[in-house]
């Protein structure tokens, strides 16, 4: 990973402005939009079963989070899956409390069977409950740290034939072989909701752009991390990180990647 070669994909994103698909949680659907639009692609939030392949059929990548189920939603991810599948568009799949319930995890192993993804990101407990199905985790947040869960996403990676990316303090992306880590990032970042499903959303920016998982998985995480860096150096407390966050995105240049990436 090179900072040319992350600033290489903003650009193509901010040229190119591809139409990321959204099945999204309510909480994050306003937040994970302007987040997309920052950086410069085209969100779309299309949820409904009777429009969702038809929108794939225009999309260049789908992301899937399951952040808030119900079972008209969930009919409506699997067709989506099955139809991004169809036509080899990226799929970027966010298992949002896989291990809270069993209701969520079986959720996601069951969308799971209908396509493989393209790339999965989730904290570390999400990545081992749904790798290990005795594994459990607090509501929607991590009780692991992104490394501590490297065996379960190397199994996954292998399992599905994807790219598996692991948020937490250091952020971990496997193809079940080659293993990266991104070390962006602030300590106040976990304090804002759904900045996970943001970095999922911008995962599936740059998978419209770069057609390699690992290396567009890496340069997302680390937009994401460089960003949250910028936005806490202004930042009085989570909400104004938030603000921070999305301007950030919008006014990434190339000298900031090269001088902060790690």
């Amino acid at each position: 990973m090179t900072a040319n070669a992350i600033w290489t994909d903003v650009q193509a994103i901010r040229a190119k402005a591809p139409l990321v698909h959204n099945i999204t949680n309510f909480v994050v659907m306003n937040n994970t939009a302007n987040a997309l639009l920052a950086i410069g692609a085209s969100p779309v939030m299309a949820h409904a079963p009777e429009e969702v392949e038809d929108m794939v059929a225009i999309a260049s990548s789908l992301v899937i989070n399951i952040g808030t189920l119900s079972r008209e939603w969930i009919s409506a991810m699997g067709l989506a899956m099955k139809a991004a599948a169809a036509r080899k568009i990226p799929i970027v799949f966010d298992p949002v409390g896989a291990g809270a319930t069993s209701y969520r995890t079986n959720t996601c192993r069951e969308l799971l069977t209908l396509a493989a993804p393209t790339i999965i990101r989730g904290n570390g407990s999400e990545i081992m409950a749904l790798e290990d199905s005795s594994v459990t985790t607090k509501g929607v947040d991590s009780s692991e740290e992104g490394t501590a869960a490297e065996g379960a996403a190397r199994a996954l990676a292998t399992q599905y034939g994807c790219t598996v990316v692991v948020s937490g303090e250091t952020d971990l992306i496997t193809d079940g072989s080659d293993v990266r880590f991104v070390r962006n990032g602030h300590a106040i970042m976990p304090r804002v909701t759904g900045l996970g499903c943001t970095a999922t959303a911008l995962v599936g920016a740059f998978a419209a752009v770069n057609s390699n998982p690992v290396a567009a998985s890496t340069h997302a995480m680390a937009v994401m991390g460089i960003c949250g860096e910028l936005a806490a150096q202004e930042a009085a407390g989570p909400a104004s990180l938030q603000v921070g966050l999305i301007d950030a995105l919008y006014t990434l240049g190339a000298e900031q990647i090269s001088a902060m990436l790690r």
